[in-house]
């Protein structure tokens, strides 16, 4: 049976196959339209609309209705959110609540929910609204209504409105002051009054500031004003001209205009560069000292803006205090407590605070404070920062550029400076803390001042010139790699001369000889006495040449044979010096290692040379008495052509005592010391030796070296000219081992497959494996895979070569099954 109230609606009424409106889906509750009650007509905007129903907002009253689809006189497929309608109010017969019914669509602009004044009022904008809406409704929020005022009969009255309440024609840049005229709504459903329609008569005049950009982010930044001590936000649209044009430090003219209650800059333009003067600066100098200097390098950022303070004295005779900030300073060097500075006093024209600007650091507050100050020389520039080698001490000194006194000084190696050193966390000097502004227990050169050409000497020259004769050259001579090593002793030569009668030797520096003559052992030289300040030791500088020995001719032994060049062991076993195959004059194909010769020295440039090289009778060189008794030591530094890293060319043997290793004495060696010319003597290596007394000094000396190794054993890979390859592997790289053919015994011609024994010896610089002392143990084999071919019977058919025996299952090395011959005429089972 149907519902009685469905009996009410006709039965035509119009259809909808619209999914999202369906307005006869159930039986509902509504009035008919012969309802007994008394029904009045109101207007109303429709405000939602759902799957069947909807509301609508009234404009007479703050009321909002339900109304059902079905109460439209009308296609529903029509209507909208924000349509006008005209409806009757009712209530619900089964909730009793007031519903919307008999709606009739109306023309837009026939509903308004307030009533206008008849004519516009006259006021002035008091604040500005903000754009802020509510999230859930989308109306403007109250809390952010701009105010404006008027007067009307001699009383002032003041009224709120929103941005939706400017006339449709105004672009909302409403500011505070601006003259406006506006007509008055009364709210129909609550009564109240807000000014509406509102159109600007007579804009404010924009007060123009001054200001410098201190900020620039992507899109948007921030320019300090000249009239008030805060930064004032700005966007890049509102500059005039080109946004690449705008730079940090820029001078700029800008209006003030509220915006979400905040002030922002618009109208930006630039001014000439000077035109913004934030403070007037004291032309004449004020003296005063360090009260509390800038912590540098702290990792706190500090609030204060003028953490620095100093103390001068005031025309009244009192004593002022100061403060200052990180630019104020000339330059970046390191200020203590109680320096004696001066300074230009600046007053800021807003606040008329004072601070001190241009601050320098007196000459005469080094002399006050007693502080020490050293001297020493620039040897090395980097990015930023520098060392300084030291008059007083051996250590070069770090610095940092920002310590030099004088900013417009370029710094270059060589300058002469002095300076200030400080080290540790936390230091006192003369009763004033400072703090490393690096790491802590580095010892940091600051307060850095240029001297003049020639103010900084390392040594005292004593008075007077003195004659000797060179005992000893260095090592290291004018052009001659000194090696990697660190140990500066063995760069020093020696002089002996005569003072008060007796014979003393100083020791000199290579560097300290004349490059175009430079001394050689025997010459009789001229020199002056220094001192050197950081350790007063005595060295001979200022060397010249007086008289060279006539003969020019040395000896020595071959120590070294390369492809075309060698090396020649002085006759005191000292030092190697280098020759060409072309000076020697005879057969090179005699010339062996450890042969006596005579040669002469020459130099190329920086570098020297032997020349006229010729070979001497053995035992022209006076030798060493050998003991006889032998004994056992250990290798503790190379021959220098093995371990070219190093910068003295002798080995040392460290002598092994029975039952302690580390008390034995040390003897030195040479080429002539080594039983076998070519072994590959190593750091580490165990050897055997005898003790030779040397004929010509008497110096105790290791002879007849000769290793204790283990021999190891393998065959020829390839030869590829003047070397070759081993089939064994050693090392991490697992490649074949390296040998040159120099290193083959008696100089036999090896072939791929014989068989050698050989040492192993890595190379000191490169860290490679080779093979040394090759000697060929049997003549040269088939490889295996060539010994048997495979051959062909008379009858042509292959033979097979057992190359693996079988293994049975059982682990035997066949089956147990017995062999029986097969009978062809016997079918398989």
């Amino acid at each position: 049976m149907a519902s009685p109230q469905w009996k009410s609606f006709p039965r035509d009424h119009p259809q909808t196959s619209r999914s999202s409106k369906v307005p006869f889906q159930r039986s509902v509750s509504y009035p008919s339209t012969n309802t007994n009650g008394v029904n009045s007509r109101e207007t109303g905007v429709v405000e939602k609309l759902l799957h069947s129903y909807g509301f609508i907002k009234c404009a007479e009253r703050d009321a909002r209705l339900f109304f059902h689809y079905s109460q439209y006189d009308g296609n529903i497929e029509n209507m909208k959110v924000g349509d006008e309608v005209e409806f009757e109010s009712t209530l619900d017969r089964r909730t009793r609540k007031p519903i919307a019914c008999h709606i009739v669509k109306l023309r837009p602009g026939s509903v308004s929910g307030e009533i206008l004044s008849e004519q516009r009022v006259i006021g002035n904008i008091l604040s500005e609204p903000k754009s802020s809406r509510n999230k859930l409704s989308g109306t403007p929020n109250p809390a952010d209504s701009g105010k404006v005022s008027y007067e009307m009969n001699g009383e002032c009255f003041f009224l709120s409105f929103s941005l939706d309440d400017l006339d449709i024609n105004e672009t909302g840049d409403l500011k505070k002051g601006d003259k406006v005229s506006f007509y008055i709504g009364t709210d129909k459903r609550n009564g109240n009054i807000r000014a509406r329609k509102i159109v600007v008569e007579e804009a404010m005049p924009l007060e123009k500031c001054q200001g410098v950009v201190c900020s620039m982010k992507e899109s948007f930044g921030f320019i300090e004003r000249a009239d008030l001590v805060k930064e004032i936000f700005f966007h890049y649209s509102e500059f005039t001209g080109n946004i690449n044009d705008l730079q940090l430090g820029d001078d700029v003219e800008f209006g003030v205009q509220m915006r979400n209650g905040k002030e922002v800059a618009i109208n930006i333009s630039k001014l000439p560069q000077g035109t913004v003067v934030f403070e007037d600066v004291k032309k004449a100098k004020t003296v005063g000292t360090v009260h509390k200097p800038l912590t540098r390098f702290s990792t706190r950022k500090s609030n204060d803006p003028l953490p620095g303070k100093l103390i001068y004295d005031d025309v009244d005779g009192g004593q002022r205090e100061i403060p200052f900030g990180d630019k104020d300073q000339v330059g970046d060097y390191t200020l203590l407590v109680e320096d004696l500075v001066q300074f230009n006093i600046a007053t800021d024209r807003r606040d008329l605070l004072q601070r001190a600007t241009n601050i320098e650091l007196l000459e005469e507050s080094f002399v006050k404070s007693g502080e020490k100050r050293e001297h020493g020389i620039v040897a090395a520039v980097k990015e930023g920062f520098g060392f300084i080698k030291c008059v007083d001490r051996d250590a070069r000194m770090f610095f940092h550029f920002s310590e030099m006194l004088k900013t417009s000084h370029e710094i270059k190696i060589s300058d002469e400076v002095e300076f200030t050193v400080i080290s540790g966390n936390v230091g006192e000097m003369k009763g004033r803390s400072f703090q490393d502004p690096t790491v802590a227990q580095r010892q940091i050169a600051v307060r850095i001042k240029p001297l003049m050409k020639g103010t900084v000497s390392f040594q005292t020259i004593i008075p007077g010139t003195n004659e000797g004769f060179i005992q000893k050259v260095p090592i290291n001579q004018w052009g001659k790699s000194p090696g990697k090593s660190k140990d500066k002793e063995a760069d020093l030569g020696s002089i002996q001369y005569e003072m008060n009668g007796e014979k003393v030797t100083i020791t000199y520096h290579a560097k300290d000889t004349d490059i175009k003559q430079v001394p050689d052992e025997g010459d009789k030289v001229e020199f002056n006495i220094a001192e050197i300040k950081r350790n007063n030791v005595q060295m001979a500088i200022n060397i010249r040449v007086l008289d060279r020995d006539i003969d020019t001719r040395k000896q020595g032994f071959i120590a070294t044979l390369k492809e075309n060049f060698g090396f020649i062991e002085t006759a005191a076993h000292d030092r190697e010096v280098f020759f060409h195959y072309s000076e020697f004059e005879g057969d090179l194909n005699s010339l062996e290692l450890g042969d006596e010769i005579e040669y002469a020295v020459t130099r190329k440039g920086a570098k020297v040379c032997a020349e006229t090289i010729k070979k001497l009778p053995r035992g022209t060189i006076p030798g060493e008495t050998i003991q006889p008794a032998q004994h056992q030591g250990k290798i503790i530094r190379p021959l220098r052509n093995i371990d070219p890293t190093q910068s003295e060319y002798e080995g040392l043997v460290h002598l092994i005592m029975e039952g302690d290793t580390n008390e034995g004495a040390i003897y030195p060696y040479g080429i002539t010391g080594l039983a076998d010319k070519k072994d590959f003597l190593q750091k580490g290596d165990i050897v055997r030796f005898q003790i030779g007394v040397s004929k010509r000094n008497g110096v105790e000396r290791a002879c007849i070296i000769s290793a204790i190794r283990k021999y190891v054993r393998a065959n020829v890979d390839s030869i590829k000219g003047q070397f070759g390859f081993i089939d064994y592997e050693v090392g991490e790289e697992n490649k074949k081992l390296f040998f040159h053919m120099s290193e083959v015994h008696e100089g036999c011609e090896l072939q791929p497959g014989d068989e050698v024994q050989f040492v192993i010896v890595q190379n000191q610089r490169s860290g490679k494996y080779s093979a040394c002392n090759v000697r060929r143990i049997s003549e040269m084999q088939r490889p295996q895979h060539l010994l048997r071919k495979p051959q062909t019977d008379s009858n042509g058919g292959p033979k097979l070569i057992l190359i693996r025996k079988p293994r049975g299952p059982d682990g035997t090395k066949g089956f147990t099954l017995p062999r029986q011959p097969i009978d062809n005429s016997v079918a398989p089972p």
